[in-house]
């Protein structure tokens, strides 16, 4: 079956976008979608997972991957990681008047200086003066999606930032990690839930929109990913006791898919252009915890088809009735792949 981009539209109303995070991260809703739809909060997420479920989680960091600065002409520009290519090298995006040409030196944060080595797609090469990550964690600045229309504060240094981000790379952060706090993972140790890690960078490619109405044309920018051998056995204890993977995030469930896209997991590292729609066979995943998407979104696709595109849909005229907060800093949902359980009750 073939999709255009208009399948997976949806309007939602500006006031639902939420611009900053609540007071505490379990404070947030949680919308569990099975046969019925579940109101609940993220506080209540122990009543969704059962002993020996195991949740994958994204440990990456988000840098402080904004950075201004100025061209040798004098040029006002604004530079926005999208991904590191080791540590002296960069792919960005980069506004300016005019767009930069190879050989063009940047000044950044009126600290060093960069060189635009040239073009790859729509982003620029650049090529740092040192250790790239240790330079932007000195000089940058916390990278808040587009649609905050706010520049960031103190107070997002900690909440977009997981509790549990300790692999710096990303540009972004895997939102649905944002609602749990230290309480939270203590509760869900006591109740005989496991824990999982990998690693996936989030690049700024996540916030692109999908440019062509045949999605069959569309092609997704590339995140780079490790699984670790403890992961995988981790996966592979669970399926033996009856336990479920429960993906935290749509960048943990797209690095476990990437990973076992020839048949069985494999751990290590790799890089994935992964595009998942409805129609794709999930091989490890059994249920999702995720933020609400954007409409048109790539990640849009992906929940539609991890829970159903009919599901999803009825779930976001929901959560849109009930006053759900979209995006990063807003609310949850528990997604499973059998959408006949029964969400609110496990």
């Amino acid at each position: 079956m073939s999709f255009t981009v208009n399948d997976f539209d949806y309007t939602l109303p500006a006031h639902l976008i939420a611009q900053a995070p609540l007071p505490e991260r379990c404070a947030s809703r949680l919308l569990g979608v099975g046969q019925t739809l579940a109101d609940r909060h993220f506080s209540d997420l122990p009543e969704f997972v059962r002993p020996n479920d195991l949740l994958v989680f994204n440990d990456t960091r988000v840098l402080h991957a904004r950075l201004f600065g100025v061209k040798t002409s004098g040029g006002a520009v604004e530079v926005l990681l999208e991904r590191p290519l080791g540590t002296h090298e960069a792919l960005a995006q980069i506004r300016a008047s005019r767009p930069p040409k190879a050989g063009t030196v940047l000044r950044l944060a009126g600290a060093f200086d960069v060189t635009v080595q040239g073009r790859v797609g729509e982003f620029f090469h650049l090529r740092f003066p040192a250790n790239l990550i240790d330079l932007v964690e000195r000089h940058g600045k916390m990278p808040l999606p587009p649609y905050i229309r706010r520049e960031a504060v103190e107070a997002d240094e900690g909440r977009y930032q997981t509790v549990y981000a300790r692999t710096p790379g990303s540009v972004a952060a895997p939102t649905a990690g944002l609602h749990f706090d230290e309480k939270m993972l203590e509760t869900l140790d006591g109740r005989g839930v496991k824990r999982a890690w990998l690693t996936l960078h989030v690049g700024a490619g996540t916030f692109q929109p999908v440019r062509v109405h045949d999605l069959a044309e569309h092609r997704m920018h590339c995140e780079h990913y490790v699984i670790p051998h403890a992961t995988a056995d981790a996966i592979a204890a669970t399926r033996k006791t009856g336990g479920r993977i429960i993906a935290v995030g749509t960048t943990s469930l797209r690095a476990l898919e990437a990973a076992a896209s020839h048949g069985e997991l494999v751990a290590g590292e790799g890089e994935t252009e992964l595009f998942i729609l409805p129609g794709f066979q999930f091989r490890v995943a059994d249920a999702l915890i995720t933020n609400f998407h954007l409409p048109r979104s790539t990640l849009l696709m992906l929940v539609s088809a991890f829970a159903g595109m009919e599901t999803i849909r009825r779930a976001y005229a929901h959560a849109i009735e009930q006053d759900y907060r979209f995006f990063s800093y807003g609310d949850a949902m528990f997604l499973t792949r059998d959408n006949g359980m029964v969400c609110n009750a496990v």
